[in-house]
């Protein structure tokens, strides 16, 4: 018996579809963004506030600085980093020094004011003289607080030390650099600090209008900052550093080597808390151990955890919002502010994780369940 089989049709390929093109409004999403916040803190601000409230923002951007490091290595790589007031304070410490000196010069004096006052001799302790110099003493307010960090980080991730351990030794670095700052006051300065700068690189910080031009300086230099944090967060070693957060031993069998990848955020995320340190100093006049300490320390992260630590426009705006909070509330209830904002802390990590940000995304999945949940019944 023979059987015949039906000749096999050919199979017609799908046509090539054309490559998806993101929306127009996605692509202009970011630039879009940069370009709001340029306008309202280079252009509005500084024509809708005074003197004194303009320069109450550019002390909150100094912190607002310090966040964005904080959404880097908390945020995107799971370090929760407690003792930024350290690397703050490096930088602070580090710019505040060439002012003391310059001011000194200025009147002809060898020494800064308060070691005059406390007598500590005709000679310049050989661990200032360096600072005199402006280029190495604004190097320093960067390359000091990373060298710090990456030696820690180094100690520190190759042991494998992470999750509360880290937070603890952090915390503590934070408590034995404050401690070390008051106990030298012939050379620091004690627990009053640095205080009383006259001039900024041979501008009189006395000006209002040099006192604006520092302000302005802050505000770009923080956009510079979220515009390269925003390039970390999208390039491959975000990625990467996602992956190390999320499943540290998985990275490590794909070949690379986890403390690598969290030294570097830890690094970056020091350098710009000792840049911000280093703004400081013009914007407030002053750095002192109580700027420095644990409770900062913990300001600091407080800042970016209730705006959004995974969101670097939330971890800002979260800073500058606590900052606000507390210029206002502090005066007012003194006592009582560490106990809000140690609250503020528990509420955001314990009951909403991604900060006021995540508010959205929130309320929109829960919009959907019901959507979903309604259209099942």
């Amino acid at each position: 018996m023979t059987t015949t089989t039906k000749p096999t049709e050919a199979v017609t390929p799908p046509p090539p579809q054309p490559p998806t093109r993101t929306p127009l409004l996605e692509r202009l999403r970011v630039p879009g963004g940069f370009a709001l916040g340029a306008v309202l803190l280079l252009g509005i601000a500084p024509l809708a506030l005074s003197d004194f409230r303009l320069a109450l923002l550019a002390k909150y951007l100094c912190y607002a600085i310090v966040a964005v490091g904080v959404s880097l290595a908390w945020g995107r790589g799971g370090l929760l980093v407690l003792g930024q007031g350290v690397f703050f304070g490096l930088g602070g410490y580090a710019m505040a020094m060439h002012l003391k000196l310059a001011d000194a010069a200025d009147t002809g004096e060898k020494l800064p004011d308060f070691m005059q006052l406390y007598g500590t001799g005709d000679t310049l302790p050989w661990w200032w003289e360096p600072f005199a110099n402006p280029l190495f003493a604004l190097a320093m307010t960067i390359v000091l607080p990373m060298t710090v960090a990456a030696l820690l980080g180094f100690l520190v991730f190759r042991r494998r030390v992470k999750g509360a351990y880290f937070a603890i030794l952090s915390q503590a670095l934070a408590a034995a650099f404050s401690i070390w700052l008051i106990g030298q006051q012939a050379t620091t300065g004690g627990t009053n600090g640095l205080t009383d700068m006259q001039g900024f690189f041979g501008y009189s910080l006395d000006d209002p209008v040099n006192q604006r031009m520092v302000y302005f300086v802050i505000a770009a230099v923080l956009l510079l900052l979220m515009a390269l944090a925003r390039q970390l967060f999208v390039s491959r070693y975000g990625e990467l550093l996602v992956a190390v957060r999320d499943s540290e031993e998985r990275v490590r069998f794909l070949g690379y080597n986890p403390a690598n990848v969290k030294l570097v955020a830890y690094v970056v995320a020091a350098g710009m808390a000792g840049l911000a340190g280093a703004l400081f100093v013009p914007a407030v006049g002053i750095i002192s151990p109580a700027l420095i300490g644990i409770v900062p320390s913990i300001g600091f992260v407080i800042g970016a955890a209730v705006g959004g630590r995974a969101s670097l426009v939330g971890a800002v705006l979260g800073a500058i919002a606590v900052a606000w909070t507390q210029s206002t509330l502090s005066d007012a209830y003194p006592a009582g502010w560490t106990y809000f904002q140690g609250l503020l802390f528990v509420v955001a990590v314990g009951f909403l994780p991604g900060g006021l940000a995540s508010l959205w995304t929130v309320a929109r999945n829960r919009r959907t369940r019901q959507a979903s949940s309604g259209g099942v019944a």
